[in-house]
């Protein structure tokens, strides 16, 4: 799992726009026939383009959101973590599994949300405490997660997804994050309703509406809104210093305005082989694919994609595919 500001505390760095092309045209290659049987609504492609002159190997697959032969769903599991495989067999062998969430590897718990079936089942960390000099502050991010609707329509959103609460309530664009000494704000108060929150940055919440998604996954930070490179990384207080900008095996989700949900893979870690990209470079490469919106997930050892139980990429870790406590999984009915 990549170091994320949820586990380690360290400081963030501020979110920015790109809209310049860094990394000139991929060449993606079809490899349906490598991940047979498919149905003709799901594709396979990889791409083996240097990226930025840098060794890489990539791939994604490409879904119809509006195909009803399709099952998008979730896994998770409690106190415990299952390798990719592992989830692959306990579902009867989907069409495909991939890795989602960040966790803590103390607790096994994710620090996303999850829903499955119309219920949130893992939730996002809203209060995060100071260190030094600041142990009497609390700072309150929103995290991202990408959603399938019941009209098979998708969407990316910041959410209030606390555990006291059973709905996830979602706004459409990012905040500056809230800094008080107050250790938990119950912000779906502010449902319905555009309303002044004192020391707020910014000082408006805008409108919280109920999240109405039968499945979502959580990560962050996200990468793409309205068809640009907008990366949240300082809305959602995810990654440190100047580690936007490191390589590192990477795990994405996005959808085109053509209902097309998108599932992005980069080997990393491979040295002369695939090194990694940075999450600008993961977000160039969505938007070249044509992506609407799309989000970061959890990435680094953690990211793995199986096809037909077929692995996609290499994964990073020497022991093999890393168990997680949560799988995004397509079926067939």
């Amino acid at each position: 799992m990549q170091k994320s500001f949820l586990i380690a505390g360290c400081l963030f760095i501020t979110g920015f726009l790109i809209s310049k092309n860094s990394l000139g045209q991929l060449k993606w290659q079809n490899v349906d026939a490598e991940f047979q049987p498919l149905p003709s609504s799901v594709h396979v492609y990889k791409t083996t383009s240097l990226l930025d002159g840098k060794p890489n190997i990539a791939y994604y697959v490409e879904a119809d959101l509006k195909n009803k032969k399709l099952d998008f769903t979730v896994d998770t599991t409690y106190q415990r973590r299952l390798s990719p495989s592992k989830f692959y067999e306990k579902n009867d062998k989907p069409l495909l599994v991939v890795n989602t969430t960040f966790f803590s590897f103390a607790t096994n718990q994710n620090l996303n949300v999850v829903i499955k079936n119309k219920k949130l089942v893992s939730y996002n960390i809203h209060s995060i405490p100071g260190k030094g000099k600041d142990t009497l502050t609390y700072r309150h991010p929103f995290g991202s997660a990408i959603g399938i609707s019941k009209k098979r329509e998708s969407d990316v959103a910041w959410l209030f997804a606390d555990s006291s609460k059973n709905k996830a309530y979602s706004m459409q664009w990012p905040l500056g994050v809230l800094k008080d000494s107050v250790e938990f704000h119950d912000f779906s108060f502010y449902k319905d309703q555009t309303s002044l929150v004192n020391g707020h940055q910014g000082g408006l919440i805008p409108t919280l509406t109920k999240w109405k998604m039968q499945t979502a996954v959580g990560g962050g930070p996200v990468l793409l809104q309205n068809g640009e490179i907008k990366i949240t990384n300082n809305e959602e207080l995810k990654f440190a210093g100047k580690a936007i900008d490191d390589n590192h095996p990477r795990t994405a989700m996005g959808y085109t305005k053509t209902n097309k949900l998108i599932i992005l893979v980069i080997e990393g870690r491979n040295p002369g082989i695939a090194e990694g990209a940075t999450l600008t470079q993961e977000a160039q490469m969505l938007k070249e694919i044509g992506c609407w919106e799309a989000l970061n997930l959890d990435g680094g050892g953690s990211s793995c994609m199986l096809v037909n139980g077929k692995e996609t990429i290499k994964v990073s870790d020497k022991t093999g595919q890393r168990p997680v406590p949560a799988v995004f999984i397509i079926k067939e009915k």
